[in-house]
């Protein structure tokens, strides 16, 4: 029995469990492995509740918060309202990007570092293709305004004869003439 009692005690000796903690080199422990998951998912969801806790802040705070926000549409739709514009009112439009034509050179690096800086890692190389496309575009204004010209003198009145068809058609008019 002494025989049995010591290779017991040498396996499990000393209260430990030596066959378990052999194991567990190769082998995670289950209940020990479930309890560190556990322990990270109480700390996470602990973390977000912090982050995300209501904190009442001043008027100052909010104010500036909605400022923030607002570069990005306006931006947005301020480019929509430059295409839109365009369309109704090409002269108006043109005498505008004449105005733009005028900005010094270093103003539009500075316009282009702040743009760059708020909305992140912009490439100067975009910005000078943007003015090399913004002149070629003024530079086809006479072009539109002779255009619209041509346009407008068509749509005098007197200038088109509508009592006239322009291009005959012999079967709408044998049906005139059928119908009458």
């Amino acid at each position: 029995m002494a025989l049995m009692e010591r290779l017991l005690s040498l396996v499990f000796g000393g209260g430990r469990n030596v066959l378990a903690e052999t194991v567990e080199v190769f082998r995670e422990n289950a209940e020990n492995g479930a309890d560190r998951q556990s322990a990270l998912h109480t700390a996470t969801l602990e973390q977000f509740g912090k982050e995300f806790r209501v904190v009442r802040r001043g008027w100052f705070d909010r104010l500036m918060d909605a400022v923030n926000r607002l570069p990005r549409p306006a931006l947005a739709l301020g480019t929509l309202g430059l295409f839109v514009s365009a369309m109704v009112d090409p002269i108006w439009f043109a005498a505008r990007m004449q105005g733009i034509a005028l900005v010094p050179e270093p103003l539009w690096w500075l316009l282009g570092a702040i743009v760059s800086f708020y909305f992140g890692a912009r490439h100067q190389a975009k910005g000078q293709e943007f003015r090399r496309e913004l002149a070629q575009t003024v530079s086809r204004v006479p072009d539109v305004v002779e255009n619209l010209r041509q346009l407008e003198d068509m749509a005098e009145p007197g200038t088109i004869d509508n009592a006239t068809p322009r291009d005959s058609n012999p079967a709408l008019e044998d049906w005139r003439r059928a119908a009458a």
